[in-house]
Protein backbone atom coordinates (compact mmCIF):
# COMPACT_ATOMS: atom_id res chain seq x y z
CA UNK A 1 0.00 0.00 0.00
CA UNK A 2 1.32 3.47 -0.88
CA UNK A 3 0.90 6.85 0.82
CA UNK A 4 2.60 10.21 1.18
CA UNK A 5 3.26 9.50 4.85
CA UNK A 6 2.98 6.35 6.95
CA UNK A 7 2.74 6.93 10.70
CA UNK A 8 3.61 4.18 13.17
CA UNK A 9 1.50 4.55 16.31
CA UNK A 10 -2.07 5.85 16.71
CA UNK A 11 -1.80 7.47 20.15
CA UNK A 12 -1.91 11.23 20.71
CA UNK A 13 1.18 11.97 18.62
CA UNK A 14 0.41 9.61 15.74
CA UNK A 15 -3.27 10.51 15.48
CA UNK A 16 -2.45 14.23 15.64
CA UNK A 17 0.14 13.90 12.85
CA UNK A 18 -2.35 11.98 10.70
CA UNK A 19 -4.96 14.69 11.22
CA UNK A 20 -2.52 17.51 10.44
CA UNK A 21 -1.18 15.78 7.33
CA UNK A 22 -4.63 14.89 5.99
CA UNK A 23 -5.79 18.48 6.49
CA UNK A 24 -2.94 19.57 4.21
CA UNK A 25 -3.86 17.17 1.43
CA UNK A 26 -1.29 14.47 2.19
CA UNK A 27 -2.30 10.81 1.94
CA UNK A 28 -1.69 9.50 5.44
CA UNK A 29 -1.82 5.93 6.76
CA UNK A 30 -1.54 5.13 10.47
CA UNK A 31 -0.41 1.69 11.67
CA UNK A 32 -1.19 0.70 15.27
CA UNK A 33 -0.01 -2.55 16.85
CA UNK A 34 -2.99 -2.65 19.26
CA UNK A 35 -6.68 -2.09 18.70
CA UNK A 36 -7.24 1.57 17.88
CA UNK A 37 -9.37 2.09 21.00
CA UNK A 38 -6.41 0.91 23.14
CA UNK A 39 -3.83 3.21 21.54
CA UNK A 40 -2.20 5.94 23.59
CA UNK A 41 -2.61 6.85 27.24
CA UNK A 42 -5.76 5.95 29.14
CA UNK A 43 -5.64 8.34 32.05
CA UNK A 44 -6.26 11.97 32.91
CA UNK A 45 -3.49 14.41 32.03
CA UNK A 46 -2.89 18.13 32.50
CA UNK A 47 -2.45 19.87 29.13
CA UNK A 48 -1.88 23.64 28.71
CA UNK A 49 -4.77 25.08 26.77
CA UNK A 50 -2.49 27.15 24.52
CA UNK A 51 -1.04 23.97 22.98
CA UNK A 52 -4.41 23.07 21.42
CA UNK A 53 -4.59 26.58 19.97
CA UNK A 54 -1.00 26.43 18.67
CA UNK A 55 -1.71 23.07 17.02
CA UNK A 56 -4.95 24.30 15.44
CA UNK A 57 -6.91 21.62 17.29
CA UNK A 58 -10.12 22.48 19.12
CA UNK A 59 -9.88 22.60 22.89
CA UNK A 60 -11.58 19.70 24.66
CA UNK A 61 -15.08 20.00 26.07
CA UNK A 62 -16.97 17.80 28.53
CA UNK A 63 -16.70 14.83 28.92
CA UNK A 64 -13.21 14.88 27.36
CA UNK A 65 -12.49 17.97 29.47
CA UNK A 66 -12.52 16.81 33.08
CA UNK A 67 -11.67 20.14 34.75
CA UNK A 68 -10.17 23.55 34.02
CA UNK A 69 -8.53 26.38 35.97
CA UNK A 70 -9.00 24.82 39.41
CA UNK A 71 -6.50 25.96 42.09
CA UNK A 72 -3.30 23.95 42.30
CA UNK A 73 -1.59 23.40 45.68
CA UNK A 74 2.09 22.44 45.45
CA UNK A 75 3.21 21.18 48.85
CA UNK A 76 6.78 20.52 49.95
CA UNK A 77 6.72 16.90 51.06
CA UNK A 78 3.80 16.34 53.40
CA UNK A 79 3.57 20.02 54.36
CA UNK A 80 2.80 22.52 55.66
CA UNK A 81 4.81 24.79 53.30
CA UNK A 82 3.08 25.25 49.97
CA UNK A 83 2.57 27.43 46.91
CA UNK A 84 -0.96 27.87 45.56
CA UNK A 85 -1.58 28.71 41.89
CA UNK A 86 -5.07 30.12 41.37
CA UNK A 87 -4.77 31.39 37.79
CA UNK A 88 -3.60 28.99 35.09
CA UNK A 89 -4.71 27.52 31.76
CA UNK A 90 -3.92 23.86 32.38
CA UNK A 91 -6.80 21.61 31.33
CA UNK A 92 -7.38 18.20 32.90
CA UNK A 93 -8.08 15.97 29.91
CA UNK A 94 -9.37 12.42 29.57
CA UNK A 95 -6.66 11.08 27.29
CA UNK A 96 -8.62 8.11 25.96
CA UNK A 97 -11.33 10.50 24.75
CA UNK A 98 -8.77 12.90 23.27
CA UNK A 99 -7.06 10.10 21.33
CA UNK A 100 -10.45 8.86 20.09
CA UNK A 101 -11.32 12.39 18.91
CA UNK A 102 -8.01 12.82 17.10
CA UNK A 103 -8.40 9.44 15.43
CA UNK A 104 -11.95 10.24 14.35
CA UNK A 105 -11.00 13.68 13.03
CA UNK A 106 -8.02 12.20 11.16
CA UNK A 107 -10.24 9.60 9.53
CA UNK A 108 -12.83 12.25 8.62
CA UNK A 109 -10.06 14.33 7.01
CA UNK A 110 -9.07 11.38 4.82
CA UNK A 111 -6.42 9.47 6.78
CA UNK A 112 -6.52 5.68 6.90
CA UNK A 113 -6.06 4.02 10.30
CA UNK A 114 -5.17 0.33 10.51
CA UNK A 115 -4.85 -1.61 13.76
CA UNK A 116 -3.32 -4.96 14.76
CA UNK A 117 -0.26 -4.25 12.62
CA UNK A 118 3.32 -4.85 13.71
CA UNK A 119 6.27 -3.25 11.94
CA UNK A 120 9.21 -5.60 11.41
CA UNK A 121 11.59 -3.51 9.32
CA UNK A 122 12.25 -0.22 7.58
CA UNK A 123 14.36 0.51 4.50
CA UNK A 124 14.10 4.11 3.33
CA UNK A 125 10.44 4.68 2.63
CA UNK A 126 9.57 0.98 2.72
CA UNK A 127 8.03 -0.66 5.77
CA UNK A 128 7.72 -4.39 6.27
CA UNK A 129 4.74 -5.21 8.46
CA UNK A 130 2.51 -8.08 9.53
CA UNK A 131 -0.11 -6.66 7.14
CA UNK A 132 2.23 -6.60 4.18
CA UNK A 133 4.51 -3.90 2.75
CA UNK A 134 3.80 -0.18 2.95
CA UNK A 135 5.62 2.42 0.88
CA UNK A 136 5.65 6.14 1.52
CA UNK A 137 7.58 9.26 0.76
CA UNK A 138 8.01 9.78 4.51
CA UNK A 139 7.66 7.65 7.63
CA UNK A 140 6.85 8.99 11.09
CA UNK A 141 7.77 7.06 14.22
CA UNK A 142 5.16 7.86 16.87
CA UNK A 143 5.49 4.48 18.58
CA UNK A 144 6.65 5.83 21.94
CA UNK A 145 9.58 5.07 24.21
CA UNK A 146 11.22 1.82 23.20
CA UNK A 147 8.98 1.53 20.16
CA UNK A 148 9.87 0.31 16.69
CA UNK A 149 13.12 2.32 16.49
CA UNK A 150 12.98 3.56 12.90
CA UNK A 151 15.97 5.86 13.51
CA UNK A 152 19.05 4.86 15.50
CA UNK A 153 18.94 6.60 18.88
CA UNK A 154 20.81 6.21 22.13
CA UNK A 155 18.86 4.39 24.83
CA UNK A 156 17.41 6.57 27.58
CA UNK A 157 19.39 6.07 30.78
CA UNK A 158 17.52 4.49 33.69
CA UNK A 159 18.12 7.61 35.79
CA UNK A 160 16.20 9.60 33.16
CA UNK A 161 13.07 7.42 33.14
CA UNK A 162 10.08 8.34 35.31
CA UNK A 163 7.68 5.57 36.30
CA UNK A 164 4.26 7.21 36.30
CA UNK A 165 0.94 5.75 37.39
CA UNK A 166 -2.47 7.41 37.20
CA UNK A 167 -5.75 5.97 38.41
CA UNK A 168 -9.29 7.19 38.91
CA UNK A 169 -11.18 5.61 41.80
CA UNK A 170 -14.81 5.68 42.87
CA UNK A 171 -15.30 7.34 46.24
CA UNK A 172 -17.44 5.29 48.59
CA UNK A 173 -17.81 8.05 51.22
CA UNK A 174 -17.80 11.50 49.62
CA UNK A 175 -18.20 13.49 52.90
CA UNK A 176 -15.17 11.67 54.34
CA UNK A 177 -13.16 12.42 51.20
CA UNK A 178 -14.14 16.09 51.32
CA UNK A 179 -13.17 16.25 54.99
CA UNK A 180 -9.78 14.69 54.14
CA UNK A 181 -9.05 17.51 51.69
CA UNK A 182 -10.27 20.25 54.03
CA UNK A 183 -8.03 18.93 56.79
CA UNK A 184 -5.14 19.61 54.42
CA UNK A 185 -6.27 23.13 53.61
CA UNK A 186 -7.66 22.27 50.19
CA UNK A 187 -11.15 22.92 48.86
CA UNK A 188 -12.59 19.73 47.33
CA UNK A 189 -12.13 20.03 43.57
CA UNK A 190 -8.70 21.69 43.83
CA UNK A 191 -5.53 19.77 43.00
CA UNK A 192 -3.24 18.79 45.86
CA UNK A 193 0.29 17.89 44.76
CA UNK A 194 2.79 16.60 47.33
CA UNK A 195 6.28 16.99 45.85
CA UNK A 196 9.50 15.31 46.91
CA UNK A 197 7.59 12.86 49.10
CA UNK A 198 10.20 10.16 48.50
CA UNK A 199 13.10 12.50 47.80
CA UNK A 200 14.28 13.87 44.48
CA UNK A 201 11.79 13.60 41.63
CA UNK A 202 8.67 12.16 43.27
CA UNK A 203 5.07 13.39 43.48
CA UNK A 204 1.61 12.38 44.60
CA UNK A 205 -1.03 14.47 42.84
CA UNK A 206 -4.69 14.06 43.89
CA UNK A 207 -7.99 15.73 43.03
CA UNK A 208 -11.57 15.01 44.06
CA UNK A 209 -14.26 15.61 41.45
CA UNK A 210 -17.73 14.56 42.47
CA UNK A 211 -17.65 10.91 43.51
CA UNK A 212 -14.27 10.19 41.89
CA UNK A 213 -10.69 10.65 43.05
CA UNK A 214 -7.90 11.02 40.48
CA UNK A 215 -4.41 10.12 41.67
CA UNK A 216 -1.18 10.61 39.74
CA UNK A 217 2.20 9.50 41.03
CA UNK A 218 5.63 9.63 39.48
CA UNK A 219 9.17 8.81 40.58
CA UNK A 220 12.58 8.00 39.20
CA UNK A 221 13.15 4.77 41.13
CA UNK A 222 16.58 4.22 42.64
CA UNK A 223 17.82 3.05 45.99
CA UNK A 224 15.12 3.85 48.54
CA UNK A 225 12.89 5.66 46.03
CA UNK A 226 9.97 3.37 45.05
CA UNK A 227 8.26 3.17 41.68
CA UNK A 228 5.31 5.40 40.91
CA UNK A 229 2.99 2.40 41.15
CA UNK A 230 4.31 1.37 44.58
CA UNK A 231 3.98 4.96 45.81
CA UNK A 232 0.36 5.08 44.62
CA UNK A 233 -0.59 1.75 46.13
CA UNK A 234 0.86 2.68 49.53
CA UNK A 235 -1.02 5.99 49.41
CA UNK A 236 -4.31 4.38 48.40
CA UNK A 237 -4.06 1.81 51.19
CA UNK A 238 -4.37 4.64 53.72
CA UNK A 239 -7.64 6.00 52.26
CA UNK A 240 -10.54 3.98 53.67
CA UNK A 241 -13.15 6.00 51.76
CA UNK A 242 -11.98 4.84 48.32
CA UNK A 243 -14.00 2.37 46.26
CA UNK A 244 -13.16 0.46 43.08
CA UNK A 245 -10.71 1.55 40.41
CA UNK A 246 -12.50 2.97 37.36
CA UNK A 247 -9.65 3.73 34.97
CA UNK A 248 -5.95 4.37 34.78
CA UNK A 249 -2.62 3.03 33.67
CA UNK A 250 1.15 3.12 34.09
CA UNK A 251 3.92 4.11 31.75
CA UNK A 252 7.66 4.78 31.68
CA UNK A 253 8.31 8.37 30.61
CA UNK A 254 11.64 9.68 29.24
CA UNK A 255 12.77 12.80 31.08
CA UNK A 256 15.95 13.68 29.23
CA UNK A 257 16.06 16.57 26.78
CA UNK A 258 14.81 15.78 23.25
CA UNK A 259 17.20 13.90 21.02
CA UNK A 260 19.58 16.15 19.08
CA UNK A 261 18.60 14.28 15.89
CA UNK A 262 14.86 13.93 15.27
CA UNK A 263 14.90 13.03 11.58
CA UNK A 264 16.60 11.78 8.46
CA UNK A 265 15.60 12.68 4.92
CA UNK A 266 12.82 10.03 5.02
CA UNK A 267 12.00 9.39 8.70
CA UNK A 268 10.86 11.65 11.56
CA UNK A 269 10.53 10.97 15.28
CA UNK A 270 7.78 12.55 17.37
CA UNK A 271 6.54 12.33 20.95
CA UNK A 272 8.16 9.92 23.38
CA UNK A 273 10.07 8.33 20.49
CA UNK A 274 11.84 11.70 20.17
CA UNK A 275 11.97 12.31 23.95
CA UNK A 276 9.76 15.38 23.43
CA UNK A 277 8.66 15.46 27.06
CA UNK A 278 8.56 18.44 29.40
CA UNK A 279 11.01 17.00 31.89
CA UNK A 280 10.12 19.22 34.86
CA UNK A 281 6.90 17.27 35.39
CA UNK A 282 6.96 14.53 32.77
CA UNK A 283 4.13 15.54 30.42
CA UNK A 284 4.54 15.10 26.67
CA UNK A 285 1.01 15.76 25.36
CA UNK A 286 1.53 19.46 24.70
CA UNK A 287 4.74 18.78 22.80
CA UNK A 288 3.05 16.09 20.73
CA UNK A 289 0.22 18.40 19.68
CA UNK A 290 2.53 21.26 18.74
CA UNK A 291 5.11 19.03 17.03
CA UNK A 292 2.39 17.39 14.94
CA UNK A 293 1.64 20.70 13.27
CA UNK A 294 5.31 21.62 12.80
CA UNK A 295 5.94 18.22 11.20
CA UNK A 296 2.90 18.28 8.91
CA UNK A 297 3.68 21.80 7.73
CA UNK A 298 7.27 20.82 6.91
CA UNK A 299 6.11 17.77 4.95
CA UNK A 300 3.44 19.73 3.10
CA UNK A 301 5.72 22.61 2.08
CA UNK A 302 8.50 20.32 0.89
CA UNK A 303 10.95 20.98 3.73
CA UNK A 304 10.58 17.35 4.74
CA UNK A 305 11.58 15.68 8.00
CA UNK A 306 14.84 17.64 8.20
CA UNK A 307 12.92 20.89 7.95
CA UNK A 308 10.71 19.72 10.82
CA UNK A 309 13.80 18.88 12.86
CA UNK A 310 15.34 22.31 12.39
CA UNK A 311 12.11 24.24 13.04
CA UNK A 312 11.14 22.29 16.16
CA UNK A 313 14.61 22.40 17.69
CA UNK A 314 14.99 26.13 17.10
CA UNK A 315 11.56 27.04 18.42
CA UNK A 316 11.06 24.48 21.20
CA UNK A 317 14.26 22.53 21.79
CA UNK A 318 15.78 25.15 24.06
CA UNK A 319 12.70 25.27 26.30
CA UNK A 320 12.66 21.51 26.77
CA UNK A 321 16.42 21.30 27.29
CA UNK A 322 16.27 24.12 29.84
CA UNK A 323 13.56 22.50 31.92
CA UNK A 324 15.47 19.23 31.80
CA UNK A 325 18.29 21.09 33.53
CA UNK A 326 15.79 22.24 36.15
CA UNK A 327 14.53 18.66 36.53
CA UNK A 328 18.06 17.46 37.23
CA UNK A 329 18.46 20.21 39.82
CA UNK A 330 15.14 19.27 41.45
CA UNK A 331 16.40 15.72 41.95
CA UNK A 332 19.03 17.07 44.34
CA UNK A 333 16.36 18.63 46.58
CA UNK A 334 14.55 17.03 49.47
CA UNK A 335 11.29 18.33 50.93
CA UNK A 336 13.13 20.70 53.30
CA UNK A 337 15.09 22.22 50.39
CA UNK A 338 11.88 22.69 48.44
CA UNK A 339 10.21 24.34 51.44
CA UNK A 340 13.16 26.73 51.76
CA UNK A 341 12.77 27.83 48.13
CA UNK A 342 9.07 28.42 48.72
CA UNK A 343 9.57 30.42 51.91
CA UNK A 344 12.23 32.53 50.23
CA UNK A 345 9.75 33.39 47.48
CA UNK A 346 12.03 31.95 44.81
CA UNK A 347 9.48 29.25 44.03
CA UNK A 348 6.34 31.37 43.93
CA UNK A 349 2.91 31.01 42.27
CA UNK A 350 4.15 32.65 39.04
CA UNK A 351 7.18 30.36 38.83
CA UNK A 352 5.07 27.26 39.38
CA UNK A 353 2.45 28.49 36.90
CA UNK A 354 5.12 28.97 34.22
CA UNK A 355 6.27 25.39 34.70
CA UNK A 356 2.70 24.08 34.62
CA UNK A 357 2.08 26.00 31.39
CA UNK A 358 5.38 24.79 29.84
CA UNK A 359 6.66 28.25 29.05
CA UNK A 360 9.79 30.26 29.76
CA UNK A 361 9.93 31.78 33.26
CA UNK A 362 8.75 35.35 33.16
CA UNK A 363 11.43 37.57 34.76
CA UNK A 364 9.82 41.01 34.91
CA UNK A 365 10.68 43.71 37.48
CA UNK A 366 8.22 42.39 40.08
CA UNK A 367 9.61 38.84 39.81
CA UNK A 368 13.23 40.04 40.04
CA UNK A 369 12.35 42.16 43.05
CA UNK A 370 10.84 39.08 44.68
CA UNK A 371 14.01 37.11 44.00
CA UNK A 372 16.07 39.91 45.54
CA UNK A 373 13.93 39.83 48.68
CA UNK A 374 14.30 36.06 48.76
CA UNK A 375 18.06 36.41 48.53
CA UNK A 376 18.03 38.72 51.51
CA UNK A 377 15.95 36.26 53.55
CA UNK A 378 17.76 33.11 52.50
CA UNK A 379 20.88 33.65 50.35
CA UNK A 380 21.53 29.92 50.09
CA UNK A 381 18.20 29.31 48.36
CA UNK A 382 19.00 31.79 45.61
CA UNK A 383 22.65 30.79 45.27
CA UNK A 384 21.53 27.22 44.56
CA UNK A 385 19.46 28.38 41.61
CA UNK A 386 21.80 30.91 39.97
CA UNK A 387 23.92 28.41 37.99
CA UNK A 388 20.79 26.49 36.94
CA UNK A 389 19.12 29.64 35.62
CA UNK A 390 22.31 30.61 33.78
CA UNK A 391 22.51 27.22 32.06
CA UNK A 392 18.79 27.38 31.19
CA UNK A 393 19.50 30.64 29.36
CA UNK A 394 22.44 29.01 27.63
CA UNK A 395 20.20 26.17 26.45
CA UNK A 396 17.86 28.69 24.86
CA UNK A 397 20.75 30.32 22.99
CA UNK A 398 22.24 27.04 21.80
CA UNK A 399 19.01 25.63 20.39
CA UNK A 400 18.14 28.93 18.71
CA UNK A 401 21.12 28.33 16.41
CA UNK A 402 20.44 24.65 15.67
CA UNK A 403 22.42 24.20 12.44
CA UNK A 404 20.80 24.49 9.04
CA UNK A 405 23.64 22.59 7.43
CA UNK A 406 23.91 19.06 8.84
CA UNK A 407 27.67 19.18 8.29
CA UNK A 408 27.81 21.51 11.29
CA UNK A 409 25.62 19.29 13.50
CA UNK A 410 28.46 17.30 15.15
CA UNK A 411 30.16 20.52 16.27
CA UNK A 412 26.87 21.84 17.65
CA UNK A 413 26.27 18.55 19.48
CA UNK A 414 29.70 18.72 21.08
CA UNK A 415 28.99 22.25 22.29
CA UNK A 416 25.63 21.20 23.74
CA UNK A 417 27.13 18.19 25.52
CA UNK A 418 29.99 20.31 26.90
CA UNK A 419 27.78 23.13 28.18
CA UNK A 420 24.58 21.30 29.18
CA UNK A 421 25.80 17.78 29.89
CA UNK A 422 24.95 14.50 28.16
Amino acid sequence: MKADVVIVGAGTAGAAVALQCARRGLRAIVLERRKLERAGAHWHNGVPGWSFDAAGIARPVHPELVAANHPFHLVAGWGPTRVVVTDHDVLEVDMARLVARLQGDARAAGAVLVDDVRVSGCDGGHLDTSAGPFDARWIVDASGLGGVGLLPTEPVAREDICTATQRVYAVSDVPAAEAWFRERGVTPGDTLCHASVAGGFSIINVRLHGDELAILTGTIPSGDIPSGRALLEDFVAALPWLGEKRSGGSSPIPLRRPYDVLASDRVALIGDAACQVFAAHGSGISAQLVASRVLAEALADGSGPLGYQRRWQRQWGGLFAAYDLFRRFSETLDADDLARLMRAGVMCPDTVADGMAQRWPRLGPARLAGVARGAARDPRAVVQLVPVIARMGLARALFAVYPRDLEHLPRWQRAVARMLGP
